[in-house]
């Protein structure tokens, strides 16, 4: 019995061990600098992508990426707003802040509906006389209990942000007498 038993474990091994073929141990793979049929190129070496930092290197920390020059905030924007920036502002406004902030930046998005702490209203007179880099620089090192988003929004997006949140600032705080007089009369109902 003992002698069945052992020939029985010892075909299991061998069967087993036939389905371990070496093809899976040296599987084929693109070995750096190598002749490659896949790339136009013919190599198996790809190019960097744009904005890559190595491990070893410290991202740049300038102007442009944080919004601070020195110790103080960039006031203005290192770029012409233009409508398509405060469009792109807006849609990604739409998908990093708005979740907190609320769609006009009132400061009563979903998160805050669900429990967590309110976030600060955009049109608190404080944040309307902040410079713009003030915003680009707590997007990208967050600020009180919001977390850095600097690694999820790139620099161009954090001014566009800037951009739209002064749109928002404007829209809610625009005096009359800054409107042209026909816009004026179709706010007051009079054409």
């Amino acid at each position: 019995m003992k002698t069945t038993i052992h020939t029985c474990l010892l075909l299991v091994v061998l069967v087993s061990a036939c389905g371990c073929r070496r093809d899976m141990f040296t599987q084929p793979k693109a070995n750096p600098l190598r002749e490659s049929k896949v790339f136009k190129d013919d190599t198996t070496a790809r190019p960097i992508p744009a904005h890559t930092v190595a491990n070893s290197e410290s991202p740049s920390a300038d102007e442009f990426d944080t919004g601070v020059s020195g110790t103080n905030e960039i006031d203005g924007f290192p770029m012409p707003v233009t409508r398509a920036v405060i469009e792109r502002g807006r849609d990604r406004f739409e998908i990093f802040c708005a979740p907190c902030h609320g769609l006009t930046g009132n400061g009563d998005g979903m998160v805050v509906q669900r429990g967590l702490p309110r976030s600060p209203a955009f049109t608190l007179a404080r944040l309307r006389t902040v410079p713009a880099g003030h915003f680009v620089e707590v997007i990208e090192r967050g600020y009180g209990v919001m977390y850095p988003q600097g690694a999820q929004v790139p620099p161009d997006d954090r001014w566009a942000i800037a951009a739209y949140i002064r749109a928002l600032q404007l829209s809610q705080y625009a005096a009359v007498t800054n409107l042209p007089a026909g816009d004026v009369a179709k706010l007051q109902g009079v054409e």
